[in-house]
């Protein structure tokens, strides 16, 4: 029930509400639409729709000119996003994925940094052929983009394999429970036939998301101290699990996290989450669902830039939403239990889990699966799934774990882990190995410069710097993106660039290593050049004056040489 004393922000709303409004519960026109030959895109408001099943049209700027001047429509293509909670797949589903993406997709596969799979340069006449085959995995593409609950977020580091099983099945728990009911996914896709329904059954078909779903996208995730592996403090709803005497006791609860902003507009910034309370496991989807409706009922849906549930929670106040949330669970949370987080990165290598299996991390840089130029990591990785009877875990750090390896079939993965040089990412520096980057161009329509292309070449020069001032062991976290929306959490990069103008950053700096602490901006609008030139006086003073155990983050704040941003609110101050 929603609360006389509560309101949404007045105004108009946005053009996206009204075509939600239109839209039959997603149906749109798509269906008449993705059957057209004469134009291999679609209209904007069905591509609106569109996410909300997985996938966003775009098109390839590197051929955008090119296409102009010969008086060409846009190479039009389609991005799509699998559903897959937790990030774990098994082999088949790996091959299945993987030969999609070479018969209809450009070829290769995007680990994503929430733990799924993203093709890229399918075209719209493959795209049914395409979700039907990955429902034939059992996986799909249902509310992996669009404004509701995407993906949903758990540890994947095997150091804590003990407790992975369970968090895993909550996760898939939340993701499945938290789908959108509208069937327009299967009649349009799965070819399922339509049932008549009255406008009373109609009322029913949203229980929980209503006809307008939600104001903006929503996240969660869900975080084992003392890994932080999957930037709890960045979701929408972050669940932060509490471990007593070896066995899962909980969870703190914590709300209104989220990474994208618009440059040059204060009133939107990145911002972290708060811990509110603790719940025992069996009410984590109430608590989910009883979150997610109060963003539903005061979120911003006149001014999309405001409408993510950070923007509700900082405009209502945290202590408003607490009261919300526990009058509408009927129970208050009890108190916030104790955690410690000391790392967000990755575990390489091989690791021992529990009943004797074996998992490997291995570290795939800017998460994308291709055979490159002496380094089949695709080919090796099908090869791999053919003989794999465990599974794979995609981690928030667009890595890939091959886990559940027996004793006995450890042998004939290593083998072929050995025969393709598939790396742990020992050869690397630390900082190569804490690199994160979102796609950006060519795909991206959103993308201001260079991201996924172009960082690792950046940190071939950093490298250098590294090496002289004897850091390269020493762990700092770096992130890019080509536009403020956040992809790669660059906002919780101890050193992060968000893509201004082609070729041209704003550097930031001063995040904490372990997802604690947001950057700030440093320097403006720079390339190549002054990047590295700052990064040559900041990191050789790093290796001289920092304290023992002193993350790169924690020192230029103690040094003077960044402002610490205490919240969100003064992230641009």
């Amino acid at each position: 029930m929603v609360n006389p004393n509560l309101k949404a922000p007045d105004g108009p709303p946005s053009d996206v509400e009204g075509i939600k409004d239109r839209s039959n519960y997603l149906r749109g026109t798509l269906e008449e639409v993705m059957q057209d030959r004469i134009s291999a895109g679609i209209p904007d408001d069905d591509n609106r729709l569109m996410k909300h099943h997985g996938s966003y049209l775009q098109d390839d700027r590197d051929l955008r000119n090119e296409r102009q001047k010969q008086k060409l429509e846009p190479a039009y293509q389609f991005m799509l996003r699998l559903r897959l909670p937790g990030g774990v797949a098994t082999p088949e589903q790996w091959l299945v994925v993987d030969d999609l993406a070479e018969k209809y997709g450009n070829g290769t596969l995007k680990l994503t940094t929430r733990q799924t799979f993203q093709m890229h340069g399918i075209l719209k006449w493959n795209m049914k052929k395409t979700i039907q085959a990955i429902h034939s995995t059992m996986l799909d593409t249902i509310a992996a983009c669009g404004d509701v609950n995407r993906n949903v977020m758990c540890i994947s580091n095997p150091d804590q394999s003990e407790i992975h099983s369970e968090v895993y099945e909550l996760a898939k728990m939340l993701s499945n429970d938290l789908l959108p009911r509208t069937r327009a996914y299967h009649e349009i896709w799965l070819d399922e036939e339509k049932v008549a329904g009255s406008p009373e059954v109609d009322e029913e078909v949203e229980p929980m998301y209503g006809p307008l779903y939600l104001p903006r996208k929503f996240k969660i995730g869900i975080a084992v101290p003392p890994s932080n592996d999957i930037d709890v403090f960045s979701q929408d709803l972050g669940f932060i699990a509490i471990v007593e005497n070896g066995k899962l006791a909980g969870f703190n609860v914590a709300i209104g996290g989220g990474m994208g902003f618009s440059h040059g507009d204060k009133a939107t910034y990145p911002q972290l989450s708060k811990v509110i309370g603790f719940v025992t496991p069996d009410k984590i989807y109430e608590v989910a669902e009883k979150v997610i409706t109060i963003q539903r009922d005061y979120g911003n849906r006149s001014v999309r830039k405001n409408a993510r549930f950070k923007y509700t929670v900082d405009r209502l106040g945290l202590e408003t939403v607490m009261v919300e949330l526990e009058n509408r669970l009927g129970w208050k949370l009890d108190e916030a239990r104790g955690f410690k987080f000391d790392t967000n990165g990755d575990r390489y290598g091989w690791v021992k889990g529990v009943r004797g299996k074996w998992h490997f991390t291995m570290f795939i840089e800017g998460g994308r699966v291709a055979d490159f130029e002496g380094y089949k990591l695709k080919t090796a990785l099908r090869e791999i799934a053919k003989v794999h009877k465990g599974d794979f875990r995609l981690t928030a750090n667009q890595n890939l774990i091959i886990g559940s390896v027996s004793t006995k079939d450890k042998a004939k993965i290593e083998a072929l882990i050995n025969e393709y040089g598939l790396t742990d990412g020992s050869r690397y520096s630390a900082l190569r190995r804490g690199s994160m980057a979102c796609v950006a161009l060519p795909t991206c329509g959103l993308a201001m410069a260079e991201a996924e292309r172009y960082l690792p070449v950046l940190v071939d020069k950093i490298e250098e710097i590294v090496d002289e001032a004897g850091l390269r062991n020493e762990e700092i976290t770096i992130r890019m993106t080509g536009c403020p929306n956040g992809c790669a959490r660059h906002a919780l990069g101890e050193i992060g660039f968000i893509g201004k103008a082609v070729g041209k950053y704003n550097m930031y700096l001063g995040a904490a290593f372990d997802g604690s602490r947001l950057s700030k901006m440093y320097r403006e609008n720079i390339g190549e050049e002054e990047i590295l030139n700052e990064l040559r006086a900041i990191l050789p003073r790093y290796a001289r004056e920092r304290q023992d155990g002193e993350h790169f983050g924690d020192f230029v704040v103690r040094a003077g040489i960044i402002e610490a941003t205490t919240d969100g609110t003064n992230f641009h101050d």
